[in-house]
């Protein structure tokens, strides 16, 4: 039960992780990594932005990895939390929301619409400052009530 209550955890509090390393390290010092996923400069199907995947992949793997040598232990499932934050990631954000592939175009669905909505409004900003909406899966609350459907009275 612990494990699971670990695992939970972690996806949790990677949330605030990825609001973290998206407003000062990509935004930051590694923006060269992340500019053309903003200016869409890039030729061909990968961006330089798809770096972060192998960076954030390598401490999930060293984790599991580690964590599986001592009868699964809490790095394990640590690892594990990240990698299926990662995953949601790689799915709302590649998938859904950035199209790469064309799937899930025409969801009605309230909370999807608004992530959709505050993440073009991240991308009106094409240079590093002024940004907003660094988060991920929690929509601030002024995107997701544009999308809400009023209850009848």
């Amino acid at each position: 039960m612990i494990n699971v209550i670990i695992l939970l955890l972690t996806f949790g509090l990677m949330e605030g992780a990825t609001w973290l390393i998206h407003k000062y390290v990509m935004h930051g010092f590694l923006w060269y990594l992340h500019r053309d996923h903003h200016d869409h400069s890039h030729t061909g199907f990968l961006e330089k932005n798809d770096y972060f995947f192998v960076i954030f992949a390598l401490p999930t793997i060293a984790l599991m990895y580690f964590g599986s040598l001592q009868a699964f232990n809490y790095l394990f499932f640590i690892g594990l939390g990240i990698m299926l934050y990662g995953m949601a990631y790689f799915f709302v954000h590649d998938i859904f929301i950035h199209q790469r592939f064309k799937l899930f175009t025409h969801t009605q669905n309230p909370y999807f619409l608004a992530l959709r909505r505050a993440h073009k409004q991240h991308h009106k900003h094409i240079g590093k400052e002024e940004g907003e909406c660094f988060g991920f899966l929690f929509v601030p609350l002024k995107y997701f009530k544009m999308y809400a459907k009023p209850k009848n009275s």
